[in-house]
């Protein structure tokens, strides 16, 4: 059978599983085969028997490698010589510039305004051209359109070529023989270049294999799609799994993907934080926020059929902003219950900061930011306000809190 070719049909095209063996072959001297091991912790505490396939692992930190390497490598000398071009938030690009830098390809990416500083920088670093341009991707493709016109680059999509697929496919293949006996797959859909190749390198190898997709509530595109029956362009809010916010889900990818996938469900913004925090805390990972929606979901009890069975959650990237992780570990924090911040009358006598303190302290809890409040505190000249910041273990840790400062005259007031 012929090799799929990296355009894109404007009409859903023919991808089988024989592109998919192929592009394996073609991408394994270049594209890590990742781990998918067992989690203890992960699975004592999902109910499951839970496997983590550790995509995050590749050079550039995400699956991306594997759809980018294959397109790349199906060029022709023409295509290669002249360059090619991708619209993408960070993941694709990243993956277009390593293997573009690697195969002495020249290599554009247009990325959305919002894309991670850290990922554009990355990719500069590897001498692509970066240009930023629109509020999503659908915005950035189009940007991408005008130049292709202007200057005969050969476009590579980042989710919806038939070379990508193929290559975001052999993530399934290397699934099944890694973990036997599985029971289900749970994959992060962004443009659903991922969830197709790898639902239909599993359902047309073993169809009892459950293939469950995973998006943020702030980008259902797939969810919205299934439910109209064809594809169709989503309302995205800001999430912090920016690599799944695609407007509209791509033709090919649904066309695949819309008999193959069992489930799909969505995570909110606090779910995903609390992801990040588990997997950072006991997988010892950096996952980014489309890499840890799979187990938020699980974590959520979105799945419920899955309890007692063996599932591989897939990790898919782990390039996440240093300043937004700082940002999210504490979020996430908060979500399990583990920093209260709430407000103190306390006697302004003195004496009372030290008492407050005791009491704090007498809980086992850990002040870690306290502000001391006299001029705006209240009428009650007699009390102060005191604004805190507070570790404690858990949320029955912070009610048990709560009830001793009462206990000692001190109002509480949780923010």
């Amino acid at each position: 059978m012929p090799d799929v070719k990296p355009d894109l049909a404007v009409t859903p095209v023919s991808i089988t599983l024989s592109h998919i063996v192929a592009a394996r072959l073609r991408i394994e001297a270049s594209v890590m085969n990742t781990s998918c091991r067992e989690s203890r912790a992960l699975s004592a505490l999902c109910g499951s028997t839970v496997f983590t396939k550790r995509e995050y692992l590749q050079q550039t930190g995400s699956f991306k490698e594997r759809g980018a390497c294959n397109a790349l490598l199906l060029l022709n000398a023409e295509q290669r010589a002249r360059g090619v071009i991708a619209a993408s938030a960070g993941n694709h690009a990243l993956a277009m510039s390593f293997h573009g830098q690697r195969l002495g390809i020249p290599v554009t990416v247009v990325m959305p305004t919002f894309a991670p500083l850290i990922k554009q920088t990355r990719c500069r670093q590897l001498g692509t051209e970066v240009i930023l341009h629109g509020s999503d991707i659908a915005e950035a493709k189009l940007h991408a359109d005008d130049i292709i016109a202007s200057r005969g680059l050969t476009y590579i999509h980042g989710f919806d070529g038939p070379a990508v697929i193929a290559g975001q496919g052999t993530i399934g293949l290397e699934i099944m023989e890694q973990v036997p006996d599985l029971d289900a797959i749970v994959c992060p859909i962004g443009g659903g270049g991922l969830i197709a190749g790898l639902a239909l390198a599993v359902k047309e190898t073993k169809p009892h294999i459950k293939i469950i997709g995973v998006e943020p509530a702030h980008a259902p595109s797939f969810y919205e799609s299934m439910r109209a029956g064809h594809p169709v362009r989503a309302n995205l809010k800001p999430t912090l799994a920016d690599g799944l916010a695609v407007p509209r889900i791509g033709d090919n990818a649904f066309a695949l993907a819309q008999s193959r996938v069992d489930e799909v469900v969505l995570v909110s913004e606090e779910e995903i934080a609390l992801a990040i925090l588990r997997l950072i805390e006991l997988e010892k990972g950096v996952v980014e926020g489309a890499g840890a929606t799979p187990l938020a979901a699980v974590l959520a009890g979105k799945l419920p059929d899955l309890k007692g069975q063996r599932i591989a959650l897939v990790l898919c990237g782990g390039n996440i902003d240093p300043a937004v992780l700082g940002r999210v570990i504490e979020h996430g924090l908060v979500v399990d219950g583990r920093l209260a911040r709430f407000t103190a009358y306390i006697s302004d006598r003195p004496g009372g900061l030290q008492e407050f303190a005791s009491v704090v302290a007498s809980t086992g809890a850990s002040i870690k930011q306290v502000e001391h409040e006299r001029a705006f505190a209240s009428v009650d000249i007699a009390r102060v306000q005191v604004l805190a910041t507070v570790e404690v273990r858990d949320h029955a840790h912070i009610e048990i809190l709560y009830r001793a400062l009462s206990e000692r005259g001190m109002q509480v007031v949780a923010k």
